[in-house]
């Protein structure tokens, strides 16, 4: 675990996320029955300061990603409704203005418009576009798929997904929604986090929380998608 790194950007956004409560440590029962030793709650995350933190932690992912040529280039980043559509206006904003790199922004509806513009879709046109999603967490990948879907139904191209925390977790069949979620938009590593569980744990040791971090260690060792 040690030989892991952590970036300044995940070390403030993990800070400033147990500020406002919207990262608890302790016992937490999830919908599929289990008991966490962690909680995060990415809605929690609402004031000006923390959302030019985490906009700023997924410009530096995606700039990074690019760089690697982890992820091809694209002309959109896509928020789904509804929480993903103040992160990526937000992270667009940032790539913008930090880096000088300009991309379209567009976001769906949970239903569709039947007057005015109409449709499902708000933004920039996808139609024959490449397509980069961010979303805060992903579990069933519900909010995901929906949006590839409308996005492909509009003429678009997903080439990749951000969420803002991996946990790490396998499903009750065994399998991982990453990987489910990687074969729909193009392969292994196509689905970045800004943070991961493994994050967690780093953290949680550089700060000497060695009593959650036994506890978080052994919920890895049971649940852990290790592939």
């Amino acid at each position: 675990m040690s030989t892991d790194t952590i970036h300044a950007y995940q070390t403030e956004l993990l800070i400033q996320a147990q500020e406002v409560g919207a990262l608890k440590f302790g016992q937490f029962t999830l919908k599929s029955g289990r008991i966490s030793p962690y909680f995060f709650n990415a809605g929690l995350m609402s004031s000006g300061k923390i959302l030019d933190t985490i906009a700023n932690a997924y410009a530096a992912t995606i700039v990074d990603a690019l760089d690697a040529d982890v992820v091809p280039a694209f002309d959109i980043i896509f928020g789904p409704a509804y929480k993903g559509i103040s992160l990526a206006a937000c992270t667009a904003l940032v790539l913008s203005a930090k880096y000088g790199r300009s991309y379209g922004f567009a976001y769906d509806r949970k239903e569709a418009k039947d007057h005015g513009e109409g449709g499902k879709l708000v933004g920039v046109p996808v139609q024959g576009k490449k397509v980069l999603i961010l979303d805060d967490v992903m579990t069933a990948g519900t909010a995901v798929r929906l949006a590839i879907e409308s996005i492909q139904a509009a003429g678009g191209e997903v080439v990749g997904v951000v969420q803002l925390l991996d946990r790490e977790e396998r499903g009750k069949d065994g399998g991982s929604t990453v990987e489910e979620v990687e074969a729909i938009v193009g392969g292994k590593r196509r689905v970045l986090s800004v943070l991961k569980m493994r994050t967690l744990m780093v953290w949680l040791e550089t700060n000497g929380q060695s009593d959650v971090l036994g506890r978080m260690k052994a919920y890895w060792d049971e649940y852990g998608w290790k592939a």
